[in-house]
């Protein structure tokens, strides 16, 4: 595509000169700069993109879209915002390929990711080829790759969905979160269904209070549009027992579709029992009644299987397709995942890293047992102190010993985050360990039979961030090594 072909999507930009080379890649990072590139300087946190702008032409870049007007020897075309000119640019660019994707977007403090799955699976036994977007990968197909961010920047967005039609995916499920909304990443995707799971305390080190953290979720109900097309009609799918709720129908002109246990919703769960073998509930809607056994446990994966029952049934599939996959369906990686190495007690990793995720888990793990409940909990460091003391509160409150250890640190003092913890329990049960290994040798050593250790906060990471370094940790590998290290000795 032409220079200048590609930027006449602009309204208002000031070019530094007329030349109209051939744009044959898109690039923010200007070390994936090639030859034909257009190259975005975009401000971030740390560093800002226009100080690269040379090093990406040295690399190939044949035009700079900037802020300001660069001494470089290619043009440079000036627009008040890159950030939004890169979305509109690379919807243009990769041919707008979420008009052509039934797009659906799932937000929400928790259970995102366990939906997405549960929407990718119904999708595909329903003869769908699915594309999944989220926090633990990047799927086209049954295709993995690895992602950086749980909601991408809008260039790799956008040159992801074009791979997606490339290769015949037709459906694209994807995690929304509140940090790419609110930074404009998901600028130019077309949803289809928006599904919110859930509103609790999250991400204030970010959007500093609840009242913001709620508006950013709600743009991706707003982005909905204002229209009624039959072709490609628009959904918002709501978590009626959720206090926000009401705030998200306001905030779109979509049809909704609401689901929820307590309050009258258009899908319900009724009658529901949990118990170590899994969960059974009736599922209401349209006056029809339907027993439904999962082999998922909790509550809170009760909602999760109503959000993705919701998004579906929207998506005009039949419950005769859905119900059997939502029964037969395990569980996702790192999310209440059972460590079995032949020990006598039970042990799961879970990514809870909010106090009210962190709360339903455990309450789930009584389910499990009757006797002792082990916890082992770390808060992520330069991010909302605030949760910290609430995290704490919840692990002694519902575990008989709860054990503070690491979880990313990043570039904040282990001590500074223990100490905000232990603001919340006083002089209840629990014990510090820093290291997170020996955390998880220490409790899983001291666990009886019939006993449960729940090692949560970072579930399928596989990576601890100390400082500057990013070093290899696996919550999962390191529980099996504890189990089988007890065993042998």
């Amino acid at each position: 595509m032409k220079l200048q072909e590609l930027i006449q999507n602009l309204h208002r930009y000031e070019v530094s000169s007329r030349e109209n080379p051939d744009i044959t890649s898109l690039a923010m990072d200007s070390r994936k700069t090639k030859k034909g590139s257009l190259f975005f300087g975009i401000k971030g946190y740390t560093v800002d993109g226009h100080d690269f702008a040379f090093e990406a032409v040295e690399n190939g870049a044949v035009a700079i879209i900037s802020e300001r007007m660069l001494d470089v020897n290619v043009p440079v075309i000036v627009v008040p915002d890159t950030t939004r000119a890169m979305a509109i640019l690379a919807d243009v660019f990769y041919g707008q390929p979420t008009h052509k994707l039934k797009l659906i977007g799932v937000t929400g403090t928790n259970g995102k990711t366990t939906t997405t799955h549960i929407i990718e699976a119904i999708c595909q036994h329903h003869q769908l080829k699915t594309g999944m977007i989220g926090t633990i990968y990047m799927k086209i197909g049954n295709q993995a790759f690895p992602v950086k961010n749980t909601t991408p920047d809008a260039l790799t967005l956008q040159k992801s969905f074009q791979q997606m039609i490339e290769n015949d995916v037709d459906t694209v499920v994807m995690e929304v979160s509140s940090h790419a909304l609110h930074m404009g990443r998901v600028h130019g995707c077309d949803f289809d269904v928006a599904v919110l799971t859930n509103l609790t305390q999250d991400h204030l080190d970010y959007h500093h209070t609840m009242q913001e953290y709620q508006f950013a979720k709600s743009l991706l109900f707003s982005s909905l549009g204002n229209i009624y097309n039959q072709k490609k009609p628009k959904f918002a799918v709501l978590n009626s027992d959720d206090p926000s709720s009401e705030f998200f129908k306001r905030a779109t002109a979509a049809q909704v579709l609401t689901y929820g246990i307590k309050q009258k919703s258009d899908i319900m769960a009724k009658n529901v029992v949990t118990s170590a073998k899994g969960t059974t509930f009736d599922l209401v809607y349209d006056n029809k009644v339907i027993p439904i056994h999962l082999k998922l446990v909790g509550k809170f994966s009760v909602y999760n299987v109503l959000a993705a029952i919701s998004a579906c049934y929207v998506s005009n599939i039949p419950m005769s397709t859905i119900i059997p996959v939502i029964e037969s369906v395990t569980g996702v990686p790192g999310r209440f995942e059972v460590i079995e190495g032949g020990q006598d007690f039970t042990v799961i990793v879970d990514y809870a890293h909010t106090p009210d995720s962190l709360e339903n888990v455990l309450k789930a793990t009584k389910q499990l047992s009757d006797k002792n409940i082990y916890c082992i909990i770390g808060c992520g460091g330069d991010r909302d102190r605030s949760k910290r003391p609430l995290m704490a509160a919840v692990a002694v409150n519902y575990a008989n010993k709860a054990v503070f250890t690491s979880d990313n640190p990043r570039s904040e003092d282990p001590e500074q985050i223990f100490s905000d913890m232990r603001a919340g329990v006083l002089d209840r049960n629990y014990e510090v360990v820093e290291d997170r290994r020996n955390a998880i040798y220490k409790v899983i050593s001291e666990a009886e039979k019939g006993d449960v250790v729940l090692i949560a906060g970072k579930g399928h990471e596989t990576y601890q961030l100390i400082g500057d370094r990013t070093i290899e940790f696996d919550d999962r590998k390191v529980a099996l090594e504890a189990i089988h290290s007890k065993i042998s000795s």
